[in-house]
């Protein structure tokens, strides 16, 4: 495992905040006007999340296609003027996205809390469901790669006496931390890099808690961010080396 630190060139190519909410009553077409006015000059991209239902089968051994249906507005979406800051107001809760290259959990989570004001302010929350910090980070490994221990400290096993050249593997495990009952859903993937010198390792890190609690309870929905994005923290240095994390200082 590797010592936790910051890391001046951290492998996060997106850095998500979620937080899922029952609404009194949905999102109307016309809201996404006074959103744009409030979020003025710093989100100046914006579209509708609309909702299309269809469908497709076989009926006497023929393909059949319904027709889609437009469901209505499920939300609305925002970007910022480099497109590295996404927030999205849906109406089943929150979501606030920041793209690669990250900055900083601190100046994260000042945005989040900012734009989860404006979502508060805006619509009729009524209650707060579950809150998740979710990490994507893409570790770019320099090639040759001799043994996959250098670099994960849970890398795949592959059987004795068989081939031993990987070219992609995928795990993917769920963790329970039952006394705080947060849980996470933790992903490691071998893909195509784009770098022909090097290998691409996703480390796909999800943390979340399910809850019920009054919306204006603004303090503990940040408390427990907190929370998850120290295990999410753990779990990210626990699953590499001191190697890799050296590659990203």
């Amino acid at each position: 495992m590797a010592i936790q630190r910051h890391l001046n060139n951290a492998p996060i190519v997106e850095a998500v905040i979620d937080i899922r909410v029952n609404l009194k009553s949905a999102f109307k077409e016309d809201e996404i006007s006074s959103l744009k006015n409030v979020l003025g000059e710093q989100y100046p991209t914006s579209e509708t999340i609309k909702i299309f239902e269809g469908g497709f089968g076989l009926v006497k051994g023929e393909p059949w296609v319904d027709t889609l249906k437009d469901k209505g507005i499920d939300g609305f979406r925002f970007k910022s003027k480099d497109e590295k800051n996404i927030v999205q107001f849906k109406n089943d809760g929150f979501t606030f996205n920041r793209l690669k290259p990250y900055t900083s959990w601190n100046n994260v989570i000042v945005d989040a809390k900012s734009l989860w004001g404006i979502y508060f302010s805006n619509f009729s929350v009524e209650r707060v469901t579950r809150i998740a910090v979710r990490y994507i980070n893409q570790l770019d490994i320099p090639l040759p790669i001799k043994d996959f221990k250098d670099f994960l400290t849970r890398p795949p096993d592959v059987p004795d006496d068989v081939p031993d050249a990987i070219s992609s593997f995928l795990c993917r495990i769920v963790l329970h931390d039952v006394e705080r009952s947060i849980s996470a859903n933790v992903a490691q993937a071998l893909e195509k890099s784009i770098k022909p010198d090097f290998a691409n390792i996703i480390l796909d890190i999800d943390v979340y808690k399910n809850v019920d609690m009054q919306s204006d309870n603004y303090e503990q929905i940040w408390v427990i961010l907190e929370q998850l994005h120290k295990l999410k923290n753990k779990i990210f240095f626990n699953s590499i080396t001191e190697s890799t994390a050296r590659l990203f200082e």
